[in-house]
C-alpha cells in the first residue's frame, strides 16, 4: 500500500491494531481558535505521512467535544456529498474568524458596556440567532450515526438537571439520541447567561419521542477526555466485537490528545475577599465576566486532567497522553466573547505559541502547567503522535477483512 496516499476508507475497528485513539477538545467560546490552531497542524503533519487527503476523522476512534469543541468536532466528522469530512482541520480557524463577530456582536464604548450589563440581567448575553442559523446551514439534517467516526459531545439538561451524553455508541442503544447534529451542537454550545437555551424533541424509527431541555455540555464536562474514555470502557464492558481483546482498565491501550482552550490562573481574576462580598448578582456578573460559570467550567477540565495525569503515570504511560493547554491567558485573551478582530488575532497566535512551548503535565499541588523534563515540543510531540497515528491506521488496514477483501 502506498505510503503517500491515503486510502480514503473510514478507520478500522481496534480489534484489528494495537491501541484505542481518542481526541478530546474543550470548551471556550471563541478561544475554540486555539485547538483549531493546533488541530490544522497535527492533520498538516498526518498529510505528510498520508497525502493531502488525510483527514483527522480517519485516524481517531473517538472524537469528543464541549461547547464549542462539540462544534468543531462535528465539523471534523460531519460528511460532506462526497461522505469525506465537511470541513479540513485548517478550514476551522477561517470559520472561527469569519463567523465569531456576528455569533458575539460586540457593542463598544460605554453606552455599549451599560446595555451589556443590563441585557445579562434580564436574559441571555447573545440571542443566538445567527450561531442557530449557521449550525444547520453547515449540518443539515445529519444525524448523529452519520458521522465519519464515533462522537461523543455532553450537554446537560435543565430540566432533569442530569447529563445528557450524545454518543455515537449510546445511539446505538438508544435511538432517540440519535439526534441532528445541529441540534447536539447548539445544545452544547449554549452556556449559561451566554446563548439560550434549547429545546428540541426527537422521534425514533418506532415513534417514540423524547423531549430534550438543554443547556451548555461544559456543566457536566468541559473537558470531555475522561468521558470518551468511559465510553470505550463502556463498549469493553458490554464484549463490543470492535474492542476485542482490549480490558476494561487497560489504559496502556489508550492514546489520548486532550486539547484545552486556555485558561487564566496565572493572572487570577477572584480572591476570597472579593467573592466573600458577593450575593447572586455577583457570582453571576462580576467584572464583565461570570464567576459561576468560570468556576465550574475550569474546575471541570481541571479534574478531568487531574485524573487522567495519574492514571497514565500510575501506570508508565504517559507518553500516550498528551494534554496541551495554556493557563497563561489574561485579560481578553481569556475571554469566551471578544469577538473583535484584533483579540481574534491574538488567538491565533496562542495557538500557534503554543505549538512552540514545551509538553506540559499537570502539578496537583498547584494546579498549573509545568514542562516535563526531556519532553521536548508541543510541536515535536504532535509530529510524533502523527506516526503513531498513521502506524496504528495502516496495521488495522492490514489485519481487517474488509480491507483485503476489498469492501468497505
Amino acid at each position: 500500500m502506498d505510503r503517500t496516499k491515503s486510502s480514503l476508507v473510514q478507520i478500522q475497528p481496534p480489534t484489528y491494531g494495537n491501541i484505542i485513539t481518542i481526541l478530546s477538545i474543550d470548551g471556550g467560546g471563541i478561544r475554540g481558535i486555539i485547538p483549531a490552531t493546533i488541530l490544522a497542524y497535527l492533520e498538516s503533519q498526518l498529510q505528510e505521512l498520508d497525502g493531502e487527503d488525510a483527514r483527522l476523522a480517519d485516524y481517531f476512534d473517538v472524537m469528543a467535544g464541549t461547547s464549542t469543541g462539540g462544534l468543531v468536532t462535528a465539523m471534523l466528522t460531519a460528511p460532506d456529498k462526497n461522505n469525506r469530512p465537511l470541513y479540513a482541520a485548517k478550514d476551522i480557524k477561517t470559520f472561527y474568524l469569519e463567523h465569531s463577530p456576528k455569533i458575539f456582536p460586540q457593542k463598544r464604548g460605554i453606552c455599549g458596556k451599560i446595555r451589556n450589563v443590563l441585557k445579562s440581567l434580564t436574559g441571555p448575553k447573545y440571542n443566538g440567532k445567527y450561531l442557530h442559523r449557521l449550525i444547520r446551514e453547515k449540518l443539515g439534517d445529519t444525524l448523529l450515526h452519520d458521522t465519519l467516526t464515533t462522537v461523543v459531545i455532553p450537554t446537560f439538561d435543565i430540566k432533569h438537571l442530569q447529563p445528557t451524553i450524545f454518543s455515537s455508541y449510546e445511539a446505538k442503544n438508544y435511538p432517540c439520541l440519535d439526534a441532528r447534529l445541529s441540534d447536539i451542537c447548539i445544545s452544547t454550545s449554549a452556556a449559561p447567561t451566554y446563548l439560550p437555551a434549547h429545546h428540541f424533541k426527537n422521534e425514533d424509527k418506532q415513534g417514540k419521542v423524547r423531549e430534550f431541555n438543554l443547556i451548555d455540555g461544559g456543566v457536566a464536562a468541559n473537558n470531555p477526555a475522561l468521558l470518551a474514555i468511559s465510553q470505550v470502557t463502556n463498549q469493553v464492558f458490554d464484549e463490543n466485537a470492535d474492542f476485542f481483546p482490549v480490558k476494561a482498565m487497560d489504559y496502556g491501550r489508550f492514546l489520548v490528545i486532550s486539547i484545552g482552550t486556555g485558561s487564566s490562573k496565572i493572572e487570577h481574576k477572584y480572591n476570597a475577599k472579593m467573592a466573600a462580598k458577593w450575593g447572586i448578582l455577583g457570582w453571576l456578573l462580576h467584572g464583565g465576566s461570570t464567576p459561576l460559570v468560570d468556576v465550574f467550567t475550569q474546575a471541570s477540565a481541571d479534574m478531568v486532567d487531574f485524573h487522567i495525569s495519574v492514571v497514565f503515570q500510575a501506570l508508565h504511560s504517559e507518553d500516550n497522553y498528551l494534554r496541551i493547554q495554556d493557563d497563561t491567558l489574561t485579560g481578553t485573551d481569556a475571554s469566551v466573547d471578544v469577538a473583535t478582530k484584533e483579540n481574534l488575532e491574538k488567538l491565533v497566535k496562542v495557538g500557534e505559541g503554543l505549538l512552540k512551548k514545551p509538553v506540559s503535565t499537570v502539578n496537583l499541588g498547584t494546579g498549573l502547567s509545568v514542562p516535563v523534563e526531556n519532553g521536548g515540543t508541543n510541536g515535536e510531540a504532535l509530529k510524533k503522535f502523527a506516526k503513531l497515528l498513521s502506524d496504528e491506521r495502516r496495521v488495522r488496514e492490514l489485519k481487517s477483512p474488509s480491507i483485503n477483501t476489498g469492501s468497505k
